[in-house]
């Protein structure tokens, strides 16, 4: 219920579209090669263009009906109002923290399965749990049905990863990029009509939160009906990549068992040098290759920031959407409700500080920790701000600036990871940086929100999360006076200002060479 990009209140889809930020950043690094990583031209012939456009195109208008929820802004004031009676400690102590859980229980069977079965039945499970949850927000009426309610919520995360990367399987890799686009702004125009068309019917239908759940179920019906109809893809990242393989060493193989034929003492050697290879086929394969590499990227400081950026920063981030919520009924004491409109604003201004964060030149090797501390600053001060006001549009206008912020440095921290990594490799740094954060979340619930544990009112909370933006705020700050000193001094000794010629980049990695960096296993990050 709560309000992680239309989680469970109305923010809940923006970790689709995260996701979708994600994948089309690791595109970029196929101009040294990556491009055979993915299907090439001779392993999967190109399908007609007419034809993939189509699977484009209604893949878009897939991700847009499926973000239409209108009344997902409003299930937190819908389960505290008379309708439902909940009380705001069942829905901040019991209810709202099942949605960590949940999404981390998920987390990494979802992103299996997802390879594993090409997509298209992930996002018909995702398709079944929005089902599944607004027929629970009708019909019932317990404490242990809102909680039920709250773990098809964590499914539906969980299967977003599903749609983020289902387009790229449908079009050649040179169009990757154009294509994430196409998605990602789907969703955004998708989440943004959701909580656009809720907040009228809301405010000018005057309809009862009742109502208003019944027709995001009618929308989220016909999402699933979509879902049913979405083209099969014939590859995928991993499992089926590696049977596709397969498939052409058995060709292979047998191609050379009938040269042997014609040339038994060349066929006696091949075999003799075969049965070794095949001992350490396992050794060699892609999955096992990239978890090596993963290890030895963690060494590496650009990489390092910005992942540990990624598992702490949004730690907190959605901490504040699934409980923002909760917060605004406090203080508003449910007399007017403007969820939708607000969320809006929120969707609309991230879109634009994504957008412009794209034309910010700086060199990052130098000013990426301060640039972080700054923004994590400002975002703790947005905290404490909503954490004390009684005023509710000051709460309002701090949250959509809090969430500007956070998306400002998401399409930065993107590219700074996937830079200098391959499709495979970036979908796995994305994926452990991801479920670390969710451990870290689920940690903060049971201590702070959990009944089990503090039990924390929602006030108290965004204490809580005050205090651990600032804490976040000094180690970058710390380290980034240790980054600029050590920089500025070290200066005189590189030959009269060789940095100065270095030119400000737009979103480039730290480190530009023209090739990628070697790691410890022999491969590089990029081959």
């Amino acid at each position: 219920m709560v309000a992680d990009d239309t989680v469970g209140s109305g923010d809940r889809s923006e970790g689709e579209t995260e996701m979708d930020q994600k994948v089309p950043a690791c595109e970029d690094a196929e101009a040294d090669g990556d491009v055979e990583m993915a299907a090439s031209p001779a392993e999967d012939p190109p399908e007609d263009a007419r034809k993939w456009n189509w699977s484009v195109i209604f893949l878009c208008f897939y991700g847009y009906m499926a973000s239409i929820k209108p009344g997902e802004p409003f299930i937190t004031p819908y389960l505290l109002s008379s309708e439902k009676n909940f009380t705001r400690e069942q829905v901040t102590n019991e209810i709202t923290p099942v949605l960590t859980y949940s999404y981390m229980a998920v987390l990494v069977p979802a992103f299996l399965l997802t390879d594993l079965l090409r997509y298209k039945p992930v996002l018909i499970i995702q398709g079944i749990s929005q089902v599944v949850i607004w027929i629970i927000l009708l019909l019932g009426s317990t404490l242990l049905q809102m909680q039920f309610m709250e773990f098809f919520y964590g499914i539906t995360m969980a299967c977003r990863v599903a749609y983020s990367s289902y387009i790229f399987s449908l079009v050649n890799p040179v169009l990757y990029q154009r294509v994430a686009g196409y998605s990602r702004s789907s969703v955004l125009l998708g989440v943004f009509s959701s909580s656009v068309l809720g907040q009228l019917c809301m405010s000018l239908g005057n309809i009862t939160f009742y109502t208003l759940n019944a027709i995001s179920l009618g929308f989220v019906s016909f999402g699933l009906l979509l879902s049913l109809c979405l083209p099969w893809p014939k590859r995928s990242m991993f499992f089926n990549r590696a049977k596709n393989q397969e498939q052409r060493e058995l060709a292979a193989e047998a191609a050379k068992s009938e040269l042997d034929k014609m040339n038994p003492k060349q066929g006696v050697s091949s075999s003799a040098s075969a049965s070794p290879c095949s001992a350490s086929c396992w050794k060699d394969s892609v999955f096992v290759q990239m978890l090596l590499e993963v290890r030895n990227v963690v060494k590496r400081p650009n990489l390092r920031l910005w992942s540990l950026w990624w598992i702490f920063n949004s730690t907190g981030y959605y901490l504040v959407l699934f409980y923002v919520h909760i917060l605004w009924n406090k203080v508003t004491d449910n007399k007017k409700v403007y969820n939708g409109g607000v969320e809006a604003a929120s969707t609309l201004l991230s879109a634009m500080t994504s957008f412009a964060a794209g034309f910010v030149k700086i060199r990052w090797n130098v000013w990426s920790e301060l640039v972080i501390g700054i923004i994590t600053a400002v975002q703790a001060g947005l905290l404490l701000l909503m954490g004390t006001t009684e005023d509710i549009w000051v709460c309002y206008i701090a949250y959509v600036l809090f969430r500007g912020f956070y998306q400002f440095l998401v399409p930065i921290a993107t590219f700074q990871i996937a830079s200098s990594l391959t499709k495979e490799l970036c979908a796995l740094v994305f994926g452990i940086n991801t479920f670390l954060g969710t451990i870290l979340k689920s940690i903060i619930n049971l201590i702070f929100s959990d009944k089990r544990g503090l039990g924390l009112d929602v006030q108290s909370q965004f204490h809580v999360y005050f205090i651990y933006f600032t804490i976040l705020t000094v180690v970058y700050l710390v380290c980034a006076a240790v980054v600029i000193i050590r920089h500025y001094r070290n200066q005189p000794t590189e030959g009269g200002g060789t940095s100065d010629q270095a030119p400000s980049t737009e979103l480039s990695p730290v480190a530009v060479s023209s090739e990628a960096e070697p790691l410890s296993n022999g491969n590089s990050a990029k081959a």
